[in-house]
Order: C-alpha cells, then structure tokens, then sequence
C-alpha cells in the first residue's frame, strides 16, 4: 500500500496543467522561436536575433519599468507622450550646449518629473490613473511643440548617436542599456522589500495601507520610475535615429503594454513580474519578425497582433475568475 504523505508529494495532472498555465509564456515564445528558426530561413543567424535585440531596446526599457506601475494597480498611458517630448527637450539642451551629458541628465529628469507629477494626482488627488496619465499625455505633447517651435530636432555634434549606436561585443549600446534596465527592474520589484509592498498595493491597497505598506509613497514610485524610463528610452531612440519629432503619436504605448499583458502581468494589478514582459516583448518581436521575413502584409500582422493581445487579456480574465 502508498503511503498517503508519498502519494500527495506525487505529481497528478492537476499540477502539471498548473505548471504549465503559469509558465505559458515561456512555453509558447520557446514553440515560437524553435519554429521560426526551424521554418524560416535567415531568422536564426547573428546579425537578425541582434537586429531584433536592438530594436526592442526601447520598449524593453519602458515596459521593465512600467511592469511595476501595473503590477501596482496603475495604468501609465503617458509613457508614449513622455518618450517624444524627452528627447526634444535633451536635444534643445545639446543644441544650446554642445554637450551630450546634461541633454541626457534633462531628458531622463523630464521624464521623472512627468512620471512623479502622474503619480501624486494618482495618489493623494484620487483621480483614475487611466484618465490622470491620459489627461498629462496632452500637455506633454503640447510642451514638445513649444519646446520644439514644431519643428524636427537634430543633434548639433556626433557624441549624441554614439548613445545609442556605438557596438560592443557586437550590441548596440541601446540593446546594453535596455539589459540594464530590465535587470534593475527585476532586482528591484523581484529581490528587495519595495517589490513585495508594490505586489501588496496592487493586490490589496486598504489591507497593505492596514499592514503597514505607505501605499501612496508607492504609487508616487512607481509612476516617478516609469516616467524616468519612459524618457530614457526617448532619449535613446531619438540618439538612433538622430532626430526627434514632435507629434501626437500614442503607438508607443500600446507596444509597451502589448508587451506586459501578453507576458501574463495581470491588468488588475497584484501579480505579475519582469522576466514575463521581457518574454512577452520578445514573443512579439519573434512573431513580427518572422512576419517580416516571410513577407506577410502588414493588414494581417496587425489583425493577429490584436487577436494575440485580446487573447492573453481573456486568459488573464479566466484565471483570476477561477482563483475567486
């Protein structure tokens, strides 16, 4: 006869499909790049899987940190109007000083600035972190056309694009300093006692208020820290492409956000983790590559890309339904 304690340390199939629904990204970005590779010739070579790193950089730091903000309870839709204007306001101060280090010290302080003003109104005004952050989004935008003159923005000297463009081992400083981030965000929310008060206000804001958590403090952080990154990653990509334009463009958003609900971080907040948005970015990334190397029209890539997105948002819905 099994003893009953080894009978309930054995594996039963209950735990298998549990272990396999809360590691789904991982499986099915592994199935993914394991066919593209299989299928798709020019997809497993060097310089594309570095073309799809250093094409990712900036949403990569963006999403890492904004990870947190939801993970929160929060929701930051000004990352995108943040990530414009940064790079205007670092290009006028290269502009006017000839110097690389204060244009990127303002433009990453900009978007701090942004990111703690977001989070105060979020916390102490109590106004919906949806609508705040939308509502900033505006007057963001209309302080990159004044601090622009509505005009496109280039560096005056070569230190600018050396940010983000100079190799090493054979990366783009961009794809460096998105790795960086990302492992500052997972440390931070994943290794240290702000992380677990981050899951306990998203979890539970009243009873982590109760236990202790100064939950407003938190909100303040997180949105500060994602504002930060929001302008960093301006920053960057306005030093690889050279230039920054002024414009109303909220697409930047919706691919950092794409990123974190696919990677399985719960919109509701209390659960969630960065090395689920670095998988969920590069499962879209690996999925639009592939799309790009088999000629697949841009229509269609846009149509799968929203099915992929409403489908982890429905299973992320149908899990939580199931835990109440």
């Amino acid at each position: 006869m099994t003893d009953p304690t080894t009978q309930s340390r054995l594996p039963t199939p209950g735990r298998y499909l549990a272990v396999v629904a809360r590691y789904g990204i991982v499986w099915v970005t592994l199935a993914l790049f394991v066919l593209l590779a299989v299928t798709t010739d020019g997809f497993l070579t060097g310089p594309n899987l570095r073309n799809v790193l250093d094409q990712q950089a900036t949403l990569l730091i963006a999403a890492s940190v904004a990870t947190l903000t939801m993970i929160a309870g929060g929701f930051d839709v000004s990352i995108s109007a943040v990530a414009v204007v940064a790079p205007l306001v670092a290009l006028r101060v290269e502009n006017a000083t000839g110097s690389v280090a204060p244009a990127l010290l303002v433009g990453c302080l900009f978007g701090l600035g942004v990111g703690t003003a977001n989070g105060w109104i979020v916390a102490f005004a109590r106004i919906n972190s949806f609508i705040t952050t939308l509502a900033t989004s505006f007057v963001v935008f209309g302080i990159g056309y004044v601090a622009s003159e509505r005009s496109i923005l280039r560096p005056d000297g070569d230190g600018f694009q050396r940010v983000a463009r100079t190799r090493l081992a054979e990366l783009t400083t961009a794809t460096w300093i998105s790795l960086a981030v990302v492992a500052v965000a997972w440390i931070l929310l994943a290794g240290t006692r702000f992380g677990r008060h981050v899951y306990a206000t998203g979890g539970n804001a009243e009873a982590a208020r109760l236990a202790g958590v100064r939950t407003r403090l938190v909100v303040v952080t997180v949105f500060a820290l994602s504002g930060l990154a929001s302008g960093l990653a301006g920053v960057v990509a306005a030093s690889r492409t050279i230039s920054a334009t002024p414009s109303d463009d909220f697409s930047f958003v919706f691919g950092v956000i794409a990123a974190i609900v696919v990677g399985g971080t719960s919109i509701a907040g209390g659960t969630g983790a960065v090395w689920r948005t670095l998988l969920g970015a590069f499962f879209i990334a690996f999925m639009i590559n592939g799309f790009n190397l088999h000629q697949i029209d841009p229509i269609w890539q846009r149509i799968i890309q929203g099915l992929v997105i409403l489908l982890a948002v429905a299973t992320d819905a149908w899990s939580r339904a199931r835990r109440t």
